[in-house]
């Protein structure tokens, strides 16, 4: 390395400099340009190769003294740097924003975070252009080489560096999104898309052409375009636009998709049930530990001092009484002034005054409130170390336990709630405070401190001198030996984010300063200055017990003063000439940014420095940078002593100071690689993905330490193998408090070897710290248990990744400490997670980019992919009690959808390998498969029936006629003023009716005016353009008296013309309507309709006004009805899947039968309809042909007033009444809070006998339970509600038929329907697996109803076209007399019309003419009986088979995944997914605040993995009410599509996972 070439004594910042610019300049480091292609798919990036001997001779010559510039923490910079340029610069598809979200609150309102912000445990926090030393801050030299080298290398086309670099990563993203798709190159891409469809995603690019990035300019989108029926922009079958333009982002994510780098894993099933996920298989070139098996490791004895005390109290007790004047702790306050400084004679007389008063001043009815032994709360800000030592002591003389917490302030502070379950699991009722604090505290209207969430009620007492009394003269504590009571209780947060509490007995204590007395060489009067929090860790072990049994002076820096001032601590041990220093890494880069603006300190006076997180790995960066700064200002580089700690075992390991002895500092550079396996290996390549660690010293006197595995039991390990360090010692915690199985595995582990001998009789501590011993018994700490990321099998360190993140060049984009890892488990495997503070002048595109670049870091230096990256606003991260990053809280907020990001950026294209294999599929049935009587393959043929038609009871006397229109001239006749329907408006009032004479005269009318004014011929085609209403009807039959065919056509909507109109041109165009009937009062229509629909030479616009007399005189006209067997009406439909339209004939025969079917089962008295123009309209038609009342309620008016329909019931007892689930769900979702109201107002649904969802697809099982849950109160029979099946090619299959009226009472209405669990993954594979309730992956399915008679139902494979057995999962084919008879067309294909509607099937009963219904679903024969006596065959309809997503080779029905992801977040209000080249896109309606729009990209992800192994490719975020839904509620999702395509959706986020 370049380093070496550099002279010892030339490291000035200039010098520096100067050299490093000529070194760039000659170009002598073959870094970056110089990569060897065949390095480029390798997984790390070499080093330099070019070290010269001369450098390693120099090296080996240095003293110990001096610096080795190997070790330097900036060699982690370089290799961040130069891994960076290895990637060619490939265009990645930002995120696009709304601009809301982007400004989340204007940049004046950000306070940066205050320089504390950098973490606890962070490395480092620089400020650009203050720093001297370390060449990260220079970038003028470093900037403008590196940024040639991006550049360069951005000009290469994101197609040709995806195709020449297979193993190519992600780069960073440019700052603009071009557009690099075209729409031949498209198609050419979506061709081969499709032959692969069966292969593991992500990899949908392979094969992408060179020539893709040749630019093109875009079509531009017009909002609003009719979509479906112009022949350029057809569909093929896949769905894919054959000429259509895609998303240049979306373009852009297929080129960046690529399969991972790493290789792929071994993918199998072991059978098409089960889908097993990898099991991760070890690599066989795995490095692999090779020592010889480590030994126990004996630390030095204990020495023994003639006048030690014999406890803590006593020494305590010697110094108050021997020593008064002597200063025991001075206080700063935020100026850097000693406020106060305590002797240990007022220690002394106030810790006593503080025990006498705790023990008999303290009353609850005449008791005393504590006894010894009890646990008291001791809460005491920063600030204040002295009346924190004060309680402390005093706890410890009268007896109780003091368990020191943060000073809570607010209710939602980060871990306030776990560490009120400790304060509760411990029984604490009273909390020690100071004045100045308890009037900080939060106060209830009553004065007293509030109860924060998850406390236990406490006293708060306030130990300022007035409120303590003076002891009585009788009074004496007894200070005895030190024992094995408890002593104090230290909490731990852990990596789930539980809150635990440390016991640590007297004698524990007693040793433990022992211990650190003899390993630090303290003496008597020593001055300390101490930075650390004072109430845990090393700032308690030094500053608060080990300094009074020593009689020193500790100097406390408070964590504020440090915020104003970081180099005040330096100043301190300047002023004082303290002999000792405890501080952590980040105290000293801190210093580092003043350090310029005092020339005046000196360090000469410094013995120790004791770095508190020294077991950080990266902490060695902080000491050099430290070092190098202010050796010229007396430091000494032997002072520097880093120790390594844990809340379990207290003090593991410290490097002897000077004077002591001792060997020399230990450092070592160590392959990542094979550390991520747990095997130690000194990277003598000098590769770039290295760590370097230094020792954290020699293992405390008295202590006995051995390294054992991490995972299960406890074997010792291998020389050359990481592990877990454990130490047995007098001087460790005792237990987790309350805890006792944790605490068995953790402070009581028997270590054995390899053989299972244990090493030892007494039990060692775990104590949380990764590590090894290496040469000279020197304990070397590589990470923590607490940051510990398994992925895939491979360790990571979450500091670790932290640095390789710091070294991305983050001062403009992030705050250098604010930076947090984790990981989460999705997919039965850590994923790592990157959390980072955001500045609030950084660009998008900035902030994106470093972003990018991490990504690409973490991959080549720790060869990981990063899970998801997320930047959050300046300031928002929760924080830990002194400044550092609360990561289990953030982690909480992460997975609850609490975060609120500004960016994120997923990889789970990356990252998730262990996917099952996609399937091949194998036809489960084909025309060789032998049949026996009604077997197929071994089981019953899925075939079942309604009763025959012959059985129906023949006494009406409307089965005389053959036709509807018959029917209603006679109802005219015998019965004209009988009232057939009732329409009714919002306010629940009649609008308009008809009786049985008024419909037959308007219907008359209208078919005079056709047929004389519009001079129709019969057959000729009318369009009814009217909305739900009475109007309808009429006209309707009016085109039935007239011999046309009526085409019932909702109006366009007049707020949205622009996606309505098309429609109803589009029906018009492909019908060719000769007439066109708008309604009442719609004279605008025509208006509305494009110029050229109107122009249109077969098209007249013909205004029929039906409730004028213009035609009054012709009421004696006698209509002559056309010949029988024609076409009676047409159903228009355009599916949610594709954008062609059809139009199904219905016969008058089918009609006739259809009605005469409902009206026998449902046993008709008086009914209301929730009516619907296009697909029920046949429910109020069987009003004429019983003559029954219909009261009709349109859709609209039901919006406006969500309880008209339920008050109409009651109010007109209404017995049947159908309704679709969306008004099922408007009324569960607007009258839930209002069924006491309803009741009020008189409303009872007791008359119901049957409530039918009129529904098109699997019944919704949760809504309808959630229904008859929620008006129950008002009468409504759990049983009246029930669920029916049709679809256009046949709209009544199923239908349950009253269970509670005549039929009921007589037996012949049928078993209740029954519900069955099937495991959804099974589904994916075609099949069905009944499974219990309750079972993982379950789904339930409810029976649709009773086959109606005359209906044959048969279940087919969706392929072979053969007949499935009993519960296998196939399309439901229908026969029946009234099914439809074909499509009136679809641009000529007449095979399609064959296929659907006259299959056969392929082997078997090859005879009967099926219609297929284009559902999948399945027939059960269960336990029940029929009226008949016959078992019940259940007809369960599982989803319609043109909405199913094709993935992985797998069937997935987009509901599913649906329910999942609106379950993900209490925000999601709905959802709705569909595929656009193999990519899986989830759009999301926010409900809430914008700023929740980011959180949901995670959660999405997470779900749609964990529950059915998908990889989501691209998160869209929309405003509620975007999905758009039509007026039976079904979603459609292809409509959404075009407009997410054509950037029509304005959606307030977009997420392209990569």
């Amino acid at each position: 390395e370049f380093y070496h070439v550099l002279p010892v004594e030339d490291i000035t910042q200039k010098g520096y400099e100067k050299k490093r610019a000529k070194l760039l300049a000659n170009g002598n480091i073959p870094l970056v340009q110089g990569v060897d292609p065949s390095l480029q798919a390798e997984n790390r990036v070499s080093g330099s190769s070019q070290a010269t001997t001369t450098g390693v001779k120099q090296q080996k010559s240095r003293s110990t003294n001096s610096r080795d510039e190997r070790f330097r923490s900036d060699v982690h910079t370089e290799a961040v740097q130069a891994a960076l340029a290895k990637y060619k610069e490939r265009k990645m598809p930002m995120p696009s924003k709304r601009r809301s979200v982007l400004v989340h609150s204007s940049v004046e309102t950000y306070t940066p975070p205050d320089t504390s912000s950098a973490s606890e445990d962070e490395g480092s926090l620089r400020r650009q252009g203050r720093i001297t030393s370390t060449p990260f801050q220079s970038h003028s030299n470093v900037e403008p080489w590196l940024n040639r080298v991006i550049q360069g290398s951005s000009t290469s086309s994101s197609a040709s560096s995806t195709s020449s670099h297979p193993g190519g990563k992600p780069a960073a993203a440019s700052n603009t999104a071009t557009v690099t798709a075209a729409a031949t190159v498209l198609a050419d891409l979506m061709a081969h898309t499709q032959l692969d469809n069966h292969s593991a995603p992500p990899d949908v690019t392979t094969g992408l052409v060179e020539h893709l990035h040749h630019e093109r300019p875009q079509v531009a989108s017009v909002r609003g375009v009719p979509r479906g029926y112009n022949s350029s922009i057809l569909e093929t079958a896949d769905g894919v636009p054959v000429n259509s333009r895609v998303s240049s982002k979306i373009q852009q994510l297929l080129n960046t998709l690529k399969r991972p780098k790493r290789p792929p894993l071994k993918e199998f099933f072991v059978d098409d049930f089960e889908e097993l996920l990898e099991v991760q298989q070890p690599d066989p070139n795995q490095p692999k530990p090779e020592g010889n098996q480590m030994n126990v490791l004996k630390g030095e004895p204990l020495g023994m001092v003639t006048n030690w005390p014999p406890s803590l109290l006593a020494a305590l007790q010697r110094w108050g009484t021997t020593q008064p004047k002597a200063p025991c702790l001075t206080a700063l306050d935020t100026t850097g002034k000693a406020i106060y400084t305590l002797t240990y004679g007022k220690l002394w007389s106030r810790s006593l005054k503080l025990a006498y008063t705790l023990l008999n001043k303290l009353t609850t009815k005449n008791e005393p409130l504590l006894k010894p032994g009890d646990r008291v709360a001791l809460v005491f800000p920063n600030s204040d170390p002295v009346m924190f030592m004060v309680a402390f002591y005093g706890c410890l003389l009268a007896e109780l336990i003091p368990v020191p917490i943060e000073v809570p302030l607010t209710r939602k502070d980060a871990g306030s709630q776990q560490i009120g379950f400790l304060l509760g699991s411990c029984g604490v009722t009273l909390a020690l405070t100071t004045d100045a604090c308890q009037k900080g505290l939060p106060k209830a209207q009553t004065g007293e401190v509030v109860t924060f969430k998850g406390w236990p009620r406490l006293m708060w007492f306030v130990i300022d001198g007035k409120h303590l009394a003076k002891p009585a003269k009788d009074w004496h504590p007894q200070v005895r030996d030190a024992s094995a009571e408890i002593a104090y209780i230290e909490y731990k947060t852990s990596k789930e984010g539980s809150t635990v509490g440390i016991t640590v007995s007297h004698a524990s204590m007693l040793a433990h300063c022992h211990a650190l007395t003899q390993a630090c060489g303290y003496s008597e009067a020593e001055t300390l200055t101490n930075v650390l929090d004072f109430k845990r860790d090393a700032g308690l072990w030094h500053g608060v017990l080990t300094s009074v049994m020593n009689r020193m002076h500790v100097i406390s820096i408070p964590y504020a003063l440090m915020k104003v001032n970081p180099l005040s601590w330096i100043q301190k041990v300047c002023s004082y000439k303290a002999r000792v220093a405890v501080v952590k890494s980040r105290d000293m880069h801190w210093s580092l940014l003043a350090q310029r603006d005092q020339r005046d300190v000196s360090l000469s006076s410094l013995r120790m420095l004791l770095v508190a997180d020294g077991a950080n790995p990266w902490s060695i960066s902080s000491c050099d940078a430290f070092l190098n700064v202010f050796q010229s200002r007396g430091l000494r580089p032997e002072v520097i002593c880093p120790c390594a700690s844990s809340s379990e075992a207290l003090t593991v390991a410290i490097r002897r100071p000077p004077e002591l002895g001792g060997p020399p500092p230990g450092k070592a550079v160590l392959s990542m690689n094979c550390l991520s396996f747990g095997v130690i290996r000194v990277d003598t390549e000098e590769k770039l993905s290295v760590l370097t660690v230094q020792d954290v010293g020699q293992i405390m006197p008295g202590a006995n330490v051995c390294v054992v595995k991490v995972d299960g039991t406890p074997y010792l390990c291998k020389a050359d193998e990481v592990g877990e360090i454990c130490v047995n010692s007098g001087a460790t915690g005792m237990a987790y408090f309350g805890l006792l199985g944790i605490t068995k595995n953790v402070f009581e582990a028997i270590p054995v070897t390899a053989a299972g001998v244990p090493v030892s009789d007494q039990p060692f501590t775990r104590t949380g710290l990764l590590g090894f011993v290496g040469p000279d018994y020197l304990v070397f700490v590589v990470g923590k248990l607490d940051g510990l990321m398994t992925v895939s099998g491979r360790r990571h360190n979450a500091d670790d990744v932290v640095a390789t993140a710091l070294a991305v060049e983050p001062m403009k984009f992030v705050y250098r400490g604010r930076i947090a890892v984790f990981s989460v488990t999705v997919l039965h495997d850590d994923r790592i997670v990157l959390v980072a503070e955001q500045r609030p002048d950084a660009s998008e595109e900035d902030s994106f980019q470093w972003m990018s670049r991490v990504l690409q870091a973490v991959d080549s230096i720790h060869q990981v992919g990063v899970y998801c990256l997320a930047l959050v606003p300046a300031n928002t991260l929760p924080k830990a009690p002194l400044g550092g990053i609360h990561i289990s809280e953030t982690k909480q907020r992460f997975l609850e959808g609490a975060l609120h990001p500004c960016n994120v950026l997923m990889c789970p294209h990356t990252c998730v390998t262990n996917l099952p294999k996609p399937r091949q599929k194998q036809p489960d049935v084909g025309p060789a498969s032998m049949i026996v009587g009604n077997l197929v393959a071994g089981k019953r043929i899925a075939q079942a029936s309604g009763r025959d038609v012959t059985q129906l009871e023949d006494n009406d006397q409307a089965r005389k006629f053959l036709y509807l229109a018959d029917v209603l001239q006679w109802r005219a006749q015998t019965t004209p003023d009988h009232p057939l329907f009732l329409l009714l408006n919002s306010k629940g009032t009649v609008a308009s009716s008809a009786s049985c004479i008024q419909l037959h005269k308007r219907a008359e009318r209208v078919a005079v005016a056709l047929l004389e004014k519009g001079r129709l011929n019969v057959g000729d085609h009318v369009a009814l353009v009217y909305p739900p209403g009475v109007d309808l009807i009429a006209t309707f039959y009016g085109c039935l008296y007239a011999g046309c065919i009526p085409i019932t056509v909702r109006p366009p909507h007049p707020q949205n013309l622009a996606t309505t109109l098309p429609t109803v041109k589009m029906i018009v165009e492909m019908s060719s309507e000769a007439e066109v009937l708008p309604c009442e009062g719609a004279e605008a229509l025509a208006q509305t309709f494009p110029r050229e629909a109107v122009a249109a030479p077969s098209l007249a616009v013909f205004k029929a006004r039906l409730d004028t007399g213009a035609w009054s005189n012709l009421l004696q006209w006698k209509v002559s009805l056309p010949v029988a067997g024609g076409w009676d009406w047409m159903s228009f439909k355009v599916p949610s899947n594709t954008n062609n339209s059809v139009k199904f004939k219905q016969t008058r025969g089918s009609q006739f039968s259809c009605t005469c079917f409902i009206i026998t089962l449902c046993n008709f008295w008086l009914f209301i309809c929730w009516l619907e123009v296009f697909i029920f309209l046949f429910l109020p038609l069987p009003s004429v042909y019983s003559g029954h009342q219909s009261i009709l309620v349109p859709p609209l008016e039901l919006e406006s007033n969500v309880s008209v329909w339920l008050s109409a019931v009651s109010q007109y007892k209404v017995r049947v009444t159908f309704c679709s689930y969306s008004v099922m769900e408007m009324c569960t979702k607007g009258l839930g809070t209002q069924t006491d109201i309803l009741r009020m107002k008189g409303v009872n649904l007791s008359c119901v006998r049957t409530c039918m969802v009129v529904a098109e697809e699997r019944p919704r099982i949760t809504l309808t339970q959630s229904f008859s849950k929620l008006f129950k109160d008002l009468g409504l029979s759990a049983r009246a509600v029930s669920t029916t099946f049709g679809c256009r090619v046949n709209v009544a299959i199923c239908l349950q038929p009253n269970r509670l009226g005549k039929l009921a009472e007589q037996g012949t209405a049928g078993p209740d329907p029954t519900t069955v669990y099937v495991d959804m993954r099974a589904l994916r594979h075609d099949r069905v697996r009944l499974v219990e309730r309750g079972s993982p992956h379950s789904l339930p399915l409810m029976e649709s109803g009773k086959i109606l008679p005359g209906v044959k139902v048969i279940i087919a494979h969706t392929e072979t076209k053969g007949p499935l057995g009993d519960s296998h999962l196939g399309e439901i084919w229908v026969s029946s007399p009234h099914n439809a008879t074909g499509y009136y067309t679809v641009y000529g294909e007449e095979a399609l019309h064959a296929d659907h509607f006259t299959a056969r099937l392929s082997f078997g009963d090859t005879q009967t003419i099926w219609a297929r219904t284009g559902y999948l679903g399945f027939l059960r024969r269960t336990e029940l009986t029929d009226a008949s006596g016959e078992r019940h065959d259940a007809l369960y309809v599982v989803g319609s088979l043109d909405e199913t997503l094709e993935l992985r080779g797998m069937r997935y029905h987009p509901i599913d995944i649906e329910t999942s992801v609106i379950r993900a977040h209490k925000s999601i209000a709905e959802c709705a997914v569909f595929t656009w080249t193999n990519l899986l896109v989830v759009v999301v309606e926010l409900e809430g605040s914008e700023q929740e729009a980011l959180d949901l990209v995670a959660l999405v992800t997470n779900v749609v993995l964990e529950e059915h192994y998908l990889i989501v490719g691209v998160v869209v975020i929309v405003d509620p009410g975007v999905i758009p839904i039509n007026s039976r509620g079904e979603k459609q999702r292809m409509h959404l599509r075009d407009g997410f395509l054509a950037d029509q959706l304005d959606p307030i986020y977009v997420a392209y996972n990569m």
